[in-house]
């Protein structure tokens, strides 16, 4: 596939989440829309932990590596706005976080580029990972039918997805779910 081709169905892809993402943040997400996750399968955890992903520096990381920790996996875009508006109420609560067995991970459907430029300006203090738009079927695994962004898994110290979200998530909300989950 030619690399104009390429990032013409990449800039289509992210087109679409951002305006499905738009939406569905402005319907009733101010109204607590966080669904309980009906029955994900392991098979579909196990998908999302068996990622290896190139972060800001180049560098492969194996979501496997936190497994055994609340892990926050946030599907996002620099082009997102409500995306843009959420990381820093997750940056704010990973460092508020940041002494307990949690791990956030920015899962980005975007460019290096643009994925550094973003970190340079917000100094995300979590791992930013660069993804392909496929992430968003593997997004959609998890309910997220409509492939859009911003959102957001919780799974568990068990491997058991408890949360997802639709839509921004805000800094109370997320830390209230967390600290549950930490506390049982």
């Amino acid at each position: 596939m030619s690399r104009s081709l390429q990032t013409a169905l990449i800039m289509a892809v992210a087109v679409l989440a951002g305006v499905g993402g738009f939406f569905a943040n402005r319907s009733s997400l101010d109204a607590e829309a966080t669904r309980q996750p009906q029955k994900i399968s392991a098979a579909t955890v196990n998908a999302l932990l068996a990622l290896r992903l190139e972060d800001t520096e180049n560098q492969l990381q194996a979501l496997e590596q936190w497994r055994g920790k609340v892990i926050v996996a946030n599907f996002w875009a620099t082009w997102c706005p409500p995306c843009r508006k959420e990381i820093p109420d997750f940056a704010a609560a990973s460092q508020a976080l940041a002494e307990q067995p949690v791990q956030f991970v920015g899962i980005s459907i975007d460019s290096l580029d643009k994925v550094r430029a973003f970190d340079d300006e917000f100094k995300v203090p979590y791992p930013l990972l660069i993804a392909g738009p496929e992430m968003l079927t593997l997004a959609a695994g998890f309910g997220n039918d409509a492939r859009a962004l911003p959102f957001t898994v919780i799974i568990d110290r068990d491997g058991k997805v408890r949360h997802i979200k639709l839509g921004t998530l805000k800094r109370e909300e997320l830390e209230r779910k967390i600290r549950a989950l930490l506390s049982s």
